[in-house]
């Protein structure tokens, strides 16, 4: 989880607003733009890129492309979103990115609404943004949708995996099998594939043939973060029945080192903000003296915790790379995990408390790391480097371009 910048700061501006403000919004057709205009499909993104406090549910992509999306408004680019329809104007600038929402999350009737409006209205969107080149982050039936509209209008596509999982088959998290088959035909065909790490980079490799191009996930310094020898050991994920975080073994982590001070962050996740599988681990974890349980929190109020942690612990199973990672490498907050990440950095937990100089050779490795593979600065450059190639390749086919359903 990263924050993007204080709470609810927002700068949006609507058509209607701007016709207020004396003039309509004027958007530079993508023909004429010095770089290219770029689009990030990212249906569920809105709550977090909008910064909304009131979001019971932060995922690590969306996270990810709002961090993106941000610095290539920064750095000139013309940057378009598209989400679902969470409540906010059809169209709003927030932050140097022109948002458009299609519809909202539950809208149309069950079995019908696969195709309308969940792949009508996107279809729509995205032949009005009319970008460059689109990006597409996390493994779904939309890879499908994104990889058909650019082959059909001669647009340029990209998919980013979110989760090692994803290049292997059988095991991404997709429900059904018709949506798992179009997500393996939607990365056949897209034009160039992005993942997180060399595992990802392997089974992508392996399992579906495809080539792709490493660039790691980014994190930024929230404005008023005052990061310092922090004296806790924070865990921070979400708290889900059959998911991968393992929440129960920082629990008996901190029952076994009752000297040192645990703080455990994380909700139920998803539309419903309490499970029983949640319930019992708050349970357990409020019996536990030594350990802070928190629950959910808003962005904003998850920054300050990294702020006073001195380790940050990952009880997952597997990872691509945890937002949180970034947040603690940022500053200099060693972590402790059950997955490699290709970051390590051998030692023992306890050690970290005892050893002051063992802590401070970590955490100046930690920030180290962090500067040098996963500042903006730097996985901008990377993307900018893949947005080049794109859009100096031979131009696409020019197939059809209306929508491939009724």
């Amino acid at each position: 989880m990263a924050i993007l910048g204080p709470t609810l700061s927002r700068r949006e501006l609507s058509a209607e607003g701007a016709r207020l403000r004396g003039g309509a919004l004027r958007l530079r057709p993508a023909s004429t733009s010095p770089r290219p205009h770029i689009c990030f499909v990212a249906p569920n993104t809105w709550p977090v890129f909008s910064r909304d406090p009131d979001n019971g549910f932060i995922g690590g992509a969306e996270v990810q492309q709002s961090i993106l999306a941000r610095a290539l408004a920064r750095a000139g680019y013309r940057v378009s979103m598209i989400c679902l329809d969470y409540g906010q104007p059809q169209r709003v600038l927030l932050d140097g990115v022109m948002v458009h929402k299609t519809h909202r999350p539950d809208a149309g009737l069950p079995i019908l609404r696969f195709v309308h409006p969940r792949i009508t209205a996107m279809w729509r969107a995205m032949h009005a943004v009319d970008a460059d080149v689109y990006y597409q982050r996390c493994s779904a039936m939309l890879t499908a949708v994104v990889a058909e509209f650019c082959r059909r209008n001669g647009k340029p596509s990209i998919f980013a995996s979110a989760a090692n999982l994803d290049f292997v088959p059988g095991r991404q998290p997709i429900r059904y099998l018709r949506d798992r088959w179009l997500y393996e035909h939607g990365l056949k065909h897209v034009d160039r594939i992005v993942v997180q790490n060399a595992v990802q980079q392997q089974t992508c490799r392996a399992n579906y043939g495809r080539e792709s191009t490493q660039i790691p996930n980014c994190y930024e310094l929230p404005a008023g973060a005052s990061p310092g020898s922090g004296d806790c050991v924070l865990w921070v994920a979400s708290i889900r029945e059959r998911d991968y975080k393992r929440p129960e073994l920082f629990l008996e982590l901190a029952r076994r080192l009752p000297q040192r001070r645990f703080v455990m962050i994380g909700g139920a996740g998803g539309a419903s903000r309490r499970n029983a599988y949640f319930e019992r681990i708050r349970e357990a974890a409020t019996s536990i003296p030594n350990i802070e349980f928190t629950g959910f929190l808003p962005l904003a109020r998850v920054e300050p915790y990294f702020d006073q942690a001195r380790v940050l612990v990952n009880t997952s199973i597997h990872e691509g790379m945890p937002n949180t990672f970034l947040q603690a490498w940022a500053r200099g907050v060693p972590t402790v995990a059950f997955v490699d990440t290709g970051a390590r950095l051998g030692g023992e937990l306890e050690r970290l408390f005892t050893d002051e100089e063992h802590w401070r050779h970590a955490s100046a490795r930690c920030r180290e790391y962090f500067s040098s593979t996963h500042s903006t600065s730097t996985v901008l450059a990377r993307f900018e480097g893949l947005l080049n190639e794109l859009v100096h390749e031979p131009a696409r086919g020019d197939s059809p371009s209306g929508p491939p359903y009724p």
